[in-house]
């Protein structure tokens, strides 16, 4: 976004806000979140070429898989969503895809027969193995190329403190 841009934006929400209202976002906050959003979307899709080029699935693969391995237990479904770095709206399909081609499986849950978890393959854990190397790369060369060290420390921290961490 350009200063132009965010000009424009804040005329818009300027005329969209009441006169009253004491929780008005500052010029730059604005900024930072539409260019919150917009990094994001860039750098997820810059990742996502890497990955595909190298003849890999999307990352929410590997997002599954790594926190089905971290688990160390089979997940339930929403268990899984939650801890998911990629947004899943359509988790169910992606673990269809993943127990076809033999990277998870699922079983009715001990606990609740009615329920399902999922559980990661030998094959998954070696997909995890060959897809590191490139996605570490990705996020070398989208991410930390692209920041000073001191940078990167930085914005770790702020948006630790907008995850509340």
């Amino acid at each position: 976004m350009h200063l132009h841009d965010l000009s424009i934006l804040m005329q818009v929400h300027r005329s969209a806000m009441l006169p009253d209202m004491n929780d008005t976002p500052s010029d730059m906050t604005i900024l930072a979140w539409a260019r919150l959003v917009q990094a994001e979307r860039v750098v997820l899709a810059a990742v996502e070429a890497d990955l595909k080029a190298a003849g890999f699935p999307p990352l929410g693969w590997y997002d599954v898989a790594l926190e089905l391995r971290r688990a160390e237990r089979p997940l339930r479904p929403v268990e899984l969503e939650g801890e998911l770095l990629v947004a899943q709206p359509n988790l169910s399909r992606l673990l269809d895809r993943m127990e076809a081609a033999g990277y998870i499986k699922r079983r009715p849950c001990a606990e609740d027969r009615r329920g399902l978890e999922v559980i990661l393959t030998e094959a998954g854990r070696e997909l995890l193995r060959q897809m590191w190397p490139v996605y570490r790369a990705a996020i070398q060369r989208h991410v930390g190329a692209r920041l000073e060290p001191s940078e990167d420390a930085a914005l770790a921290g702020a948006l630790g403190r907008l995850l509340g961490r």
